[in-house]
């Protein structure tokens, strides 16, 4: 198998993330603390922090938890359920879901490793991009069906979509179920921003609840504001491959983190109330960012986002992305992260608005942006 190359995002945030004073392009929101956590617990979530062992858990998953995760989708049961660290569900899936030789659609730009590998296991990606339109960004259905080949295998979908924070409507994606069952495909849904959508009715369902043949990967690290948990999951009804995901962690993780199994069930539990507490931080973020890069017409064209906690605005500005970005960084301490570590060839950068200290983070670029 070939080698994976970089993951870019992540050296890049290896590098700088816990260095520089503020992030303007974190995908998280302000992580909960402990204490706070645990003041949200039941007495069934409680009782079990306090007699919890620090033994090995449930390859699978502890019962409570994938309980706890069946009942935020409607088909999904908990025995559908593997919970797994988010980024080795991408792993695992591509790895028990394909072989040398076939051929893998994935939407673009996204998170390196939904399509990376796939590329690295042998396969044969072609990107389905997600494009600039003058209403916003947009996919083209058409153009999908341009690129299945008799060899497809996998259809890779990311709703709510990082970095643009798009957000299709209930007939879009109906329409692309359709052509995932026309040609047979397995669909594989990042679903990790799902709950933070700015009008909650647009919610799409996920897609293991929609189709047989699916996969979602889902997780505490975005939406219930828990990073720190390393705690996803990947449901699917899809027949067998449960089985093949919990046998090919043995040479993974084997089994998840006792303490965080506690305390994701407990998120979970709360979790109403944690998204509320997130959406209402994006919300007033989403604000402020449209106020600020509409002071700034000639550098920025602000993008909203549909849904998430993240944006991806167009910079006009006369030096490429990458070097604003840097001379940012160099001079405020403020770290924002360029397109090209999406693979897009774009003038565009991510903007996270999930922190606390976003307001803070706008006024350090206000203040660089002053001294131009």
């Amino acid at each position: 198998m070939p080698t994976l190359p970089n993951f870019k995002l992540e050296r890049y945030f290896a590098q700088y993330e816990f260095k520089v004073r503020y992030l303007l392009s974190a995908s998280d929101c302000e992580a909960v603390s402990v204490a706070d956590l645990l003041a949200l617990a039941d007495a069934d979530s409680r009782a079990r922090w306090q007699r919890l062992s620090l033994g090995y858990t449930e390859s699978q998953g502890d019962p409570a938890l994938r309980a706890a995760i069946a009942a935020t989708y409607t088909a999904v049961q908990p025995a559908d359920v593997v919970v797994l660290v988010p980024e080795e569900g991408i792993y695992l899936a591509m790895r028990t879901l394909l072989e040398p030789g076939q051929h893998v659609i994935a939407i673009a730009p996204a998170y390196q490793s939904l399509s990376e590998i796939a590329s690295a296991i042998g396969c044969a990606v072609s990107p389905w991009p997600v494009t600039l339109t003058p209403s916003g960004w947009a996919l083209d259905l058409d153009q999908l069906e341009a690129l299945v080949r008799p060899e497809t295998r996998v259809l890779v979908i990311n709703f709510p979509h990082n970095p643009t924070g798009l957000l299709p409507s209930r007939a879009f994606l109906d329409a692309l179920l359709a052509f995932a069952r026309r040609h047979d495909l397995i669909v594989f849904s990042d679903e990790m921003y799902r709950g933070l959508e700015l009008d909650p009715a647009a919610r799409l369902p996920a897609m293991a609840d929609l189709y047989d043949r699916a996969v979602s990967l889902s997780g505490l690290s975005k939406s219930y504001a828990a990073p720190g948990l390393r705690l996803g999951w990947l449901a699917t009804r899809l027949p067998g491959l449960v089985d093949r995901l919990v046998a090919y962690k043995d040479y993974t993780t084997i089994c998840h983190s006792a303490p965080s199994e506690v305390l994701g069930l407990i998120a979970l539990r709360a979790g109403q109330h944690l998204l509320d507490r997130n959406l209402a931080l994006i919300r007033a973020n989403a604000a402020l960012a449209a106020a600020f890069f509409a002071q700034h017409p000639a550098l920025f064209r602000w993008l909203p986002p549909q849904a998430g906690s993240i944006a991806f605005p167009q910079y006009l500005g006369p030096e490429p992305v990458d070097a604003f970005c840097q001379s940012v960084l160099d001079a405020e301490g403020l770290l924002i992260v360029p397109g090209r570590l999406f693979n897009t060839a774009g003038p565009h950068f991510r903007v996270g608005l999930g922190r606390a200290n976003f307001p803070q983070a706008l006024e350090h670029l206000d203040a660089y942006l002053a001294r131009r």
